[in-house]
C-alpha cells in the first residue's frame, strides 16, 4: 500500500522562465480540486444525518441505534486520521486523496442496502476509516504548495468546503430523500464523489521537487527564521528523516493541546449537524427541506468566517496562529434558547 500511495523522486530544478507559470497554474488546480473535493466528501460523511428521521419512521433503527452507527464513524474517523496523518507525509496527495474519496463512496453505496444495526455500523466504521485520508491529503497539498506568511488565507478558503459539504448535504441531500426516499440520501452522494475522486486525481498535484520545482519556501523566498535558541536545538539535533520528525512532533504538548481543543470544538459542531435534522422536524415540525435551509444558514455563516480567519490570521497576527486561534474561539455570553416562533 504504501509503495502504491509514495510520493515521487526528487527531480533536478527547473531554472526555465516558465517555472512561475508552472507554479501558478498547479496551485490554483489544487486549491480548486481539494475545496470541491473535500467539501463533496462531506456529503458522503453527513449523508446520515439526512435520512435519520424516515430511517426511525420506517423502524429501520431507532434514534439509539442511530447514536451507535454514527459514531463508529467518528471513532474510526479519528483513529484513521491519525495514522494516515502519518502515512500523507510520505504519500502522492492526489492517489491518498481520490483512493479515499473512491472507497468512501462505496461505503454509502453499501448504507443503501444495510437495514441490521451490526452490517451498518460496520459499513459506517470502513467510511470512517476512508473519509480520514481527506483531511491528510489536503493538509499535506497546502504545506507543500503554499508558504507559510499566505497559508493562513488559503487554509481558509479550503476551510470553507467543510461549510460547503455541510451546506450542500443539508440542502441537496434532504431535497433528494424527500423525492427518492432514504436510499437515495447515500446513493446520491455516493455518485457525486466518485466524480470527486476522479477530479482530484485530475486536479491535484505530487510535491513540486516531484514535478521539478523549487520548494514553496524557495519560489516564495518565504524562509521561516528560527530564534537563536530554536537554532541552536536544531543544530544540536542530528538529522531523523521524515519518520522520526513525526515522532518528535509527537512529543510537543502544544499539539496535544491543539488536539483536545479541536475535539471540544467538534463537540458543539456536530451537536448540530448530527442531530439538527432530526431536532427540527421531530419538536419543531419542520419538512426535511425546510430543515435543510435552516442549517444551510449556520454552513453559510462558517464560510464567511473560514475565509475572514484566515486572511486575519496572515494579516493582522502576521502568520502566529495561536493567538488567533485563542481570540478568535472566544464565546461572547451564555447558550441560550430560542423562544420564537417556527414560522419567524
Amino acid at each position: 500500500m504504501l509503495k502504491a500511495f509514495a510520493t515521487g523522486p526528487d527531480l533536478p530544478v527547473r531554472t526555465d522562465a516558465n517555472v512561475d507559470a508552472a507554479y501558478r497554474r498547479h496551485r490554483l488546480s489544487i486549491i480548486i480540486a481539494i475545496t470541491a473535493g473535500y467539501a463533496l466528501s462531506y456529503t458522503c460523511r453527513l449523508a446520515l444525518n439526512v435520512v435519520k428521521k424516515p430511517l426511525i419512521d420506517g423502524g429501520i433503527f431507532t434514534a439509539s441505534d442511530l447514536g451507535t452507527i454514527g459514531s463508529a464513524l467518528f471513532y474510526s474517523y479519528a483513529a484513521g486520521k491519525l495514522i494516515n496523518g502519518f502515512i500523507s507525509d510520505h504519500a502522492n496527495a492526489k492517489r491518498f486523496m481520490a483512493l479515499g474519496l473512491f472507497f468512501s463512496a462505496l461505503c454509502n453505496l453499501a448504507m443503501g442496502f444495510s437495514t441490521t444495526v451490526f452490517v451498518a455500523t460496520l459499513v459506517w466504521g470502513i467510511n470512517g476509516w476512508f473519509q480520514s485520508y481527506g483531511a491528510p491529503a489536503c493538509v499535506v497539498s497546502l504545506a507543500s504548495w503554499f508558504s507559510n506568511k499566505e497559508r493562513g488565507r488559503f487554509y481558509g478558503i479550503w476551510s470553507t468546503a467543510h461549510s460547503l459539504g455541510e451546506g450542500l448535504n443539508f440542502i441537496a441531500g434532504a431535497a433528494i430523500v424527500a423525492a427518492l426516499g432514504w436510499q437515495w440520501g447515500f446513493w446520491g452522494p455516493a455518485v457525486a464523489v466518485i466524480v470527486a475522486a476522479v477530479g482530484c486525481y485530475i486536479g491535484m498535484a505530487d510535491r513540486p521537487r516531484t514535478l521539478g520545482l523549487p520548494i514553496v519556501a524557495d519560489w516564495k523566498n518565504d524562509h521561516y527564521a528560527p530564534t537563536e535558541a530554536e537554532a541552536a536545538a536544531i543544530a544540536a539535533t542530528p538529522p531523523k528523516g521524515v519518520f522520526g520528525t513525526q515522532l518528535t512532533i509527537l512529543k510537543i504538548p502544544a499539539v496535544w493541546i491543539c488536539a483536545v481543543s479541536s475535539a471540544l470544538v467538534y463537540v458543539t459542531r456536530y451537536a448540530i449537524t448530527s442531530w439538527g435534522m432530526l431536532y427540527l422536524q421531530e419538536a419543531r415540525g419542520y419538512t426535511a427541506v425546510g430543515a435543510g435551509f435552516m442549517l444551510a444558514v449556520n454552513t453559510a455563516a462558517g464560510i464567511v468566517g473560514a475565509i475572514a480567519f484566515g486572511y486575519i490570521s496572515d494579516k493582522w497576527f502576521a502568520a502566529r496562529r495561536p493567538p488567533a486561534n485563542l481570540v478568535l474561539s472566544a464565546r461572547l455570553g451564555p447558550p441560550f434558547r430560542c423562544s420564537c416562533s417556527d414560522s419567524a
